[in-house]
């Protein structure tokens, strides 16, 4: 089980497990708040991209304290329906509108939008490939905001480095990470990590009852049972080891 990784179980297992919640990662709304104050002035015509959405916490975040239009994109159609359907019950429909896509191929024109939001997904394509990619669909002078795993020391114990890279192997520390935004074409214009509650309580503590709910479900099915037991251990491993890392919000300005 220590060599498993979450992208080694099965796509739609992952999806329909994570759909019920109302997030998917660790964050909270007064940190997108947070991350979207250090961002230039944005009116009724300015133009937002949520990469990477999930079923859409951020989004609606995002929707709630601006005027913008915002399209959200997710690979999983659930997903996105679910999205679309929070959107409709908040009465924001006409502002934003969820789509099912990918972030390394994104559908949409140069220069299009004046920010791009992505709240722990970068880590899917890539924080460099991720950051150069986005960027032609961002005008020049917008804003890229994501949060992504990086390591709060230089050094950290060997089971919680082996843990991150095997599931994110390009993890670094905040330092070289904000050298990478710059070396892709962003003057960096803030950096903050997001507390321990943002993993506890808003993403870890949820999850203690679907994992019950889930195992029932799918009773006898072993990739269910690895992915509640690789569930069960992050948080573990959390506990243990949260000083050594977290996820951190990186804000750019396109040059």
């Amino acid at each position: 089980m220590d060599d498993m990784k979450i992208n080694e179980f099965d796509f739609n297992l992952i999806n329909e497990y994570f759909a019920g919640f109302e997030r998917q990662g660790p964050g909270s709304p007064e940190h997108t708040i947070k991350a979207l104050g250090f961002v230039g002035d944005l009116s009724n015509k300015t133009k937002i991209a949520d990469l990477g959405c999930g079923t859409g916490a951020q989004t609606m975040v995002l929707a709630q304290n601006t005027e913008a239009a915002i399209t959200a994109l997710d690979l999983y159609a659930g997903s996105i329906a679910a999205l679309n359907a929070r959107a409709g019950k908040l009465g924001l429909q006409n502002r934003v509108r969820g789509v099912v896509g990918s972030m390394d191929d994104l559908p949409f024109q140069n220069d299009e939008f004046d920010l791009i939001w992505s709240e722990g997904a970068i880590a899917n394509i890539g924080f460099e490939k991720g950051l150069n990619h986005w960027k032609r669909f961002l005008k020049k002078g917008g804003y890229v905001a994501v949060t992504y795993e990086s390591w709060f020391t230089d050094e950290r114990p060997a089971e919680i480095e082996k843990w991150w890279m095997d599931a994110v192997p390009e993890i670094n520390t905040i330092a070289y990470n904000i050298s990478v935004m710059q070396k892709s074409g962003y003057v960096p214009v803030a950096m903050f990590a997001l507390p321990e509650y943002c993993w506890i309580d808003n993403y870890f503590i949820p999850q203690k009852p679907r994992q019950e709910e889930f195992l029932k479900k799918h009773a006898g099915n072993k990739i269910v049972e690895n992915m509640m037991a690789f569930m069960r251990r992050e948080f573990d491993l959390y506990l243990k080891y949260k000083q050594y890392y977290g996820y951190v919000f990186y804000i750019g300005k396109k040059i």
